[in-house]
């Protein structure tokens, strides 16, 4: 209908001189008018020139007085002729309306003030500012003295009203028929083709963007965890074994087999290959020997240790296992001090809730090097930490089988504004270090900490199911912006 009336009337008229106008006269929204305008001047059925006009709107203040009354005129009919105490005025008023309504009214010189008392100095007034309101709500132009004052009340406010003005244009045609996209083989055998208007090729147009890859949050902080170690000096570990043997993952780390965490409940085992066969038998025998009844002064845990329980494949627990492999292997050469670090995958029988996932990621780091100590240990953790944002770090004792002293991390949160536990550390103990051919006097410090625990931090997420797994929202990674390490 609308797109019948503008080509109409283009048919008999040279131009539509204000569609604002036009659409009125046709009894048609103006948007709608809009909308064919637009799109009858993308198929040059039409050329539209841009009309745009300032008009002036009511504010929520300015539509509460239009229906209302001023301020000042309901304050001076509030006064009856004997007067009022001003008390007793702005109980009916209210304070709002009884401070601007009587600085508006003094100015006007319509009261006589006392201290206590109110009254009329004029019998009569008009509310000259409702009416002008009422104008503006109608249409209808003012003054620019009249603007001013009720622009500097902020009663109105500045509306750009945006239109057209439309003549013909070099493809005009009282009635535009819609251009074919497809030439099909039954327009071939009718022959209706030669009649057809096809639609034009635009060759400039941009086609859909290309969807490309984005990277996942927990990626963006391991690359920026990766960077903060190899600034610091260390090397990275080799983490492509999942499947690992008891024996790395806990025998080599003085943890005894009876331990708690060996239970099925807390570790994934395989059942296919179910055991290893390829352990260094000399460096087994040592640890047999630590377990069983000690040595280098400690005494061991005193039962009978078990090859095939050794033997037993399992989904690693920890990374640590990694640490054991690697500090067994540097032990066989000349001493050489190292430093080492890790990222990637362990897996934990564990219940799935909001903040525990069966697999996980695991930061490691650790210093090999002769006469290191607990400050040594503590030092590094105040430079890693504080690389990360996070200055403010208090220890606390903890037990770990394979290292002796151990200490949960704490860093203080500016964000939360609370202590957060962050991670665990400590020295690997003589039990665990010796046996692999150590010399006495080599110690190593060591620490970790998961990636995903960050990561939730830094990207506001409070649910580790919306952060890794197959319930992740691709949209939250592909808006996602880069990560800035800092946790403050």
């Amino acid at each position: 209908m609308a797109e019948e009336a503008v080509l109409g009337f283009l048919e008999k008229n040279e131009q539509i001189i204000d569609s604002g106008v036009f659409a009125e006269e046709q009894g048609i929204s103006h948007d709608e008018i809009v909308n064919v305008i637009k799109s009858l001047n993308g198929f040059r059925f039409v050329e539209a020139q841009d009309i745009k006009k300032e008009r002036w709107q009511l504010t929520d203040e300015g539509k509460t007085y239009a229906a209302n009354g001023s301020p000042e005129f309901q304050l001076f009919m509030a006064i009856p002729p004997e007067g009022i105490s001003i008390v007793e005025l702005k109980k009916k008023l209210g304070d709002a309306v009884f401070a601007i309504g009587s600085r508006q009214a003094n100015r006007n010189k319509w009261l006589e003030m006392g201290k206590s008392q109110v009254s009329r100095k004029v019998e009569h007034v008009d509310d000259n500012v409702k009416a002008m309101l009422v104008k503006i709500k109608d249409g209808e132009t003012l003054n620019k003295e009249d603007i001013t004052a009720l622009k500097g009340r902020k009663l109105i406010s500045p509306q750009i009203w945006k239109g057209y003005s439309v003549k013909k244009g070099p493809n005009y045609a009282p009635k535009r028929r819609k251009p074919a996209t497809d030439l099909t083989r039954e327009n071939l055998q009718k022959g209706d083709w030669k009649e057809m208007q096809f639609k034009e090729y635009n060759f400039s147009a941009k086609g859909l963007p290309v969807e490309g890859g984005c990277l996942h949050p927990l990626l963006k902080v391991r690359q920026q965890m990766q960077m903060i170690f190899l600034q610091m000096g260390f090397e990275e570990m080799p983490t492509n074994n999942f499947v690992e043997s008891s024996f790395w993952n806990f025998d080599a780390l003085f943890q005894p087999q009876q331990h708690p965490a060996r239970d099925s409940h807390d570790t994934f085992f395989l059942r296919e290959p179910s055991t290893t066969k390829t352990l260094p038998e000399d460096y087994v025998e040592r640890v047999k020997q630590i377990h069983e009844s000690g040595g280098h002064g400690s005494r061991g845990y005193g039962y009978d240790w078990k090859r095939e329980e050794a033997n037993k494949n399992l989904l690693r627990t920890h990374t640590t296992a990694v640490s054991s492999r690697m500090l067994y292997a540097l032990a066989q050469k000349p001493f050489e001090a190292k430093k080492y670090y890790s990222v990637d995958r362990v897996f934990r029988n564990e219940a799935v809730d909001r903040t525990h996932l069966a697999e996980f990621h695991q930061i490691e780091g650790l210093i090999c090097d002769r006469g290191l100590t607990l400050g040594d240990l503590q030092g590094v953790l105040y430079d890693f930490f504080s690389r990360l944002g996070m200055s403010k770090l208090r220890f606390k004792p903890a037990y770990n089988p394979y290292t002796e002293p151990s200490m949960e991390i704490f860093g203080y949160h500016e964000g939360f504004k609370k202590w957060v536990e962050i991670g665990n550390s400590g020295m690997f103990r003589p039990e665990m270090l010796l046996p692999m051919g150590f010399p006495e006097d080599v110690r190593v410090i060591a620490w970790g900490l998961s990636l995903e625990r960050p990561t939730m931090i830094l990207y506001g997420i409070d649910n580790i199911r919306d952060l890794f797994g197959h319930k992740v929202d691709l949209g939250l990674i592909k808006s996602n912006p880069i990560c800035r390490i800092g946790l403050n």
